[in-house]
């Protein structure tokens, strides 16, 4: 949902380390053992749900009362409230209170997830094969200020996804809408009066019409994403809009003091009827900015004050704290944990290092169990061996560098594999993000040590974390191993292998990092991409992920990790969102 949702991609401080640990209960052995919270979501398990299903109000929360304020502790504020540029975890989990898209994920406590109509009457109607695609409006819809919402505030959020200033949001459905990733050249904006002739409204019949360029059976997925998210015509103030949003959500945003804090209090105008996913027991949501994880984690512990009604926002409960929160019986009670949808890896960068062999030694060289050590033990995840994590449909496991066998790596294999290439003493590269975590700079001993055993020459070359991933994602880098990660954007395997591995998607700020570009690959993913029969699709992304990482070997998977988060005694609904690793923020409620 950057990352990507570019989460993994840019959440670079609870990237590692203890932040991203799990209950104890997992085994750590291959990326399929459970662990975490009974009612862990899984992408594997969402289906499309009904028009009943998208109808509201929204399942009300066992025990739940309305009124008080719930309170969240981050280390970092939001880097965009403007929907179109929201493409980033910890921006959508507060976008889910004030922003709403065609489609969203109905969630239910039991962890199984729906796809439903959000602003829509349903998921979406899909004709022509795949390539036209209609919704209709729900009736009752408002925005803060009690205007109608219409469908053309809806074609105006997807419009200023092509504008200038809006380069950080997904760019799926702007490519789809016009057959080319160089959408912009095509098409600039709604600003100049012109409207794009793929997008068709009827505002009598409150009807939105998407004809796409080519087949995709998953439109309705990709209009999910908050970057997708409505934005009323009249109220747009292009990039000033970034600052003051205008809310459709049961909330809307009361006060921003940058990088201090935020504050959010009901929108009046919201009508619960509507709204099949949200309810909105607090009458407030207050931000607090700053409080690293540590921090947090211990005036959670403390449970005082205003601090009972709070919840870890973002970062999670680090290595220091992990077993005092498991072991302690009232502790644990107050905490939730799951699996995170993606995978975190490192590129290797196919345009320097060009003999699949070396790639491959790389591979069998990394040692897994030493740096998920530093990371925190079993605790801090399962060992990676696939490109599609362990939730996404259709994902088959394989382990071809016997990472599962051999996790501390296999050095004496890939000496021999650089012997046979006419490369031993090959010098590597390695980079990392100096400063998003300590245990990188752990890692990185360990790293280079496999390396010099492995028969190559390490050098390590950290990068400072705040332009890390301006400087991996530029064509020229210097870099020939780059620490990265990727969750999906929906539940397919599409949005884990195209915009990693697609060739023709390569460009400086894209995140193609290991500038894989071969022509069996591209065709391949076009081909899989076309496929409207999920199971065949599913079936079709399997099989590619392996052959990738058996013909061209372009990243070291590294791990499937979990997250887990300490909240407040007076905190209610408590529910980890699998979509974005955080809380759910509009089920929780501030207990008496």
């Amino acid at each position: 949902m950057s990352l990507s949702r570019r989460n993994f991609v840019i959440a670079t401080s609870v990237a590692a380390g203890g932040s991203m640990v799990l209950s104890a209960c997992s085994s750590g052995g291959g990326g399929d053992t459970g662990g975490g919270s009974a009612a862990s979501a899984k992408y594997s398990s969402v289906t499309i749900g009904t028009k009943d299903d998208s109808t509201g109000p929204a399942p009300e929360v066992t025990g739940a009362k309305k009124g008080g304020t719930i309170h969240a502790l981050g280390p970092d504020d939001f880097s965009h409230l403007d929907p179109q540029r929201i493409y980033f975890a910890w921006n959508s989990t507060v976008g889910n209170l004030y922003i709403r898209c065609l489609t969203g994920y109905k969630i239910a406590p039991n962890g199984s997830m729906k796809l439903v109509g959000d602003l829509a009457t349903d998921a979406g109607t899909m004709s022509d094969g795949g390539k036209t695609w209609t919704f209709t409006l729900k009736d009752g819809l408002k925005w803060e200020d009690g205007s109608e919402l219409t469908v053309d505030d809806v074609r105006h959020g997807i419009e200023r996804g092509f504008a200038s200033f809006t380069t950080e949001g997904a760019t799926y459905v702007q490519t789809w809408l016009t057959g080319s990733p160089d959408f912009r050249s095509i098409y600039k904006g709604p600003y100049g009066g012109k409207h794009l002739d793929s997008i068709v409204t009827d505002t009598a019949k409150k009807t939105i019409t998407f004809h796409l360029k080519t087949p995709r059976g998953d439109l309705n997925w990709a209009l999910a994403m908050h970057s997708y998210g409505a934005v009323p015509v009249r109220q747009d103030t292009k990039e000033k809009y970034d600052k003051d949003p205008v809310s459709c959500g049961p909330y809307r945003i009361k006060q921003h003091s940058v990088d201090k804090s935020m504050t959010l209090v009901r929108n009046t105008h919201w009508d619960p009827a509507t709204d099949a996913i949200r309810t909105a027991y607090p009458d407030s949501f207050a931000f607090e900015f700053g409080p690293e994880a540590l921090q947090a984690t211990d005036r959670l512990i403390a449970d005082s004050g205003t601090d009972q009604y709070a919840v870890m926002a973002y970062s999670g409960v680090p290595a220091e704290r992990i077993q005092k929160v498991i072991t302690t019986p009232d502790l644990k009670a107050r905490t939730v944990d799951g699996l995170l949808t993606g995978l975190y890896y490192y590129a290797i960068n196919c345009k320097r290092i060009t003999d699949v062999r070396v790639r491959q030694a790389l591979n069998y060289a990394w040692p897994l169990e030493q740096i998920r050590t530093i990371y925190g033990g079993p605790s801090a995840g399962d060992y990676a061996t696939t490109i599609l994590s362990p939730d996404i449909a259709g994902r088959v496991k394989y382990d071809i560098y016997g990472k599962l066998t051999k996790p501390q790596g296999d050095t004496a294999k890939a000496k021999a594999l650089l012997k046979e290439a006419g490369k031993l003493g090959q010098k590597i590269v390695y980079t990392y993000p100096q400063g998003a975590n300590d245990a990188y700079d752990k890692t990185k001993v360990v790293i280079a040590n496999a390396l010099k055993e492995a028969g190559f020459d390490p050098v390590v070359k950290p990068v400072e974390s705040t332009s890390y991933y301006d400087q991996v994602q530029q064509i020229d880098n210097q870099f020939d191993v780059m620490w990265f990660g990727w969750s999906p954007d929906w539940p397919a395997a599409y949005t884990l292998i195209q915009p990693l591995f697609d060739g023709t998607t390569i460009a400086n700020g894209a995140n193609n990092v290991s500038q894989l570009n071969v022509s069996w690959v591209n065709a391949a993913i076009k081909t899989d991409a076309a496929i409207t029969d999920v199971t065949k699709a599913n079936a079709a992304w399997a099989a590619l992920d392996k052959q990738i990482m058996q013909k061209e070997a372009p990243i070291i998977p590294e791990t499937y990790q979990r997250r887990y988060y300490l909240y407040g005694a007076k905190v209610g609904g408590a529910e980890f969102d699998p979509l974005f690793s955080a809380f759910i923020l509009y089920k929780l409620y501030a207990k008496a």
